[in-house]
């Protein structure tokens, strides 16, 4: 795993964790890079200051972990926790219908009664989820990037 700290557009810095920066080229590439803050899928990696191991390249987490600085291995209670996100967000999803780029519209469709409520998830807009939330649209960024249906292996 890779951390780079990133930034959007409106200024806001954040984390995001990687499998490699092929991984991050490849996200930003699909769009499926987000600012936790705002929304913005304007997105790029902030200047990020080096990572100088502890003596000896180790460092003793509160748990008892030791975890190789040098290597960049993510600390186990960051595993758990990122598991445990990811399980939430695929069981919030199970009955969830990808509506794609038509978000907006579908969401607007339930909200107004124009069509049947139900759970869906999909892409929108930072300024399409601004508009939805003005008019008292519930909506919220995901926690873990989805891939469309369309687009898995």
């Amino acid at each position: 795993m890779i951390v780079f700290d990133l930034s959007c557009s409106e200024g806001h810095r954040f984390e995001g964790w990687f499998g490699s920066s092929d991984d991050y080229a490849d996200q930003k590439a699909k769009g499926l890079l987000a600012c936790p803050a705002c929304g913005s899928a304007e997105v790029a990696k902030a200047p990020m200051a080096p990572s100088v191991p502890a003596k000896g390249s180790m460092r003793e987490l509160s748990g008892g972990d030791v975890t190789q600085l040098a290597t960049g291995e993510m600390p186990t209670e960051v595993k758990k926790a990122l598991a445990t996100l990811a399980k939430a967000q695929t069981k919030a999803l199970e009955n969830s219908t990808w509506v794609g780029d038509e978000f907006a519209e579908k969401a607007r469709e339930m909200h107004y009664g124009e069509a049947d409520e139900g759970p869906i998830h999909g892409r929108a807009t930072r300024d399409e989820a601004e508009d939805m939330l003005a008019e008292g649209i519930a909506v919220a960024p995901l926690i873990m990037p989805v891939a469309p249906p369309d687009e898995l292996n």
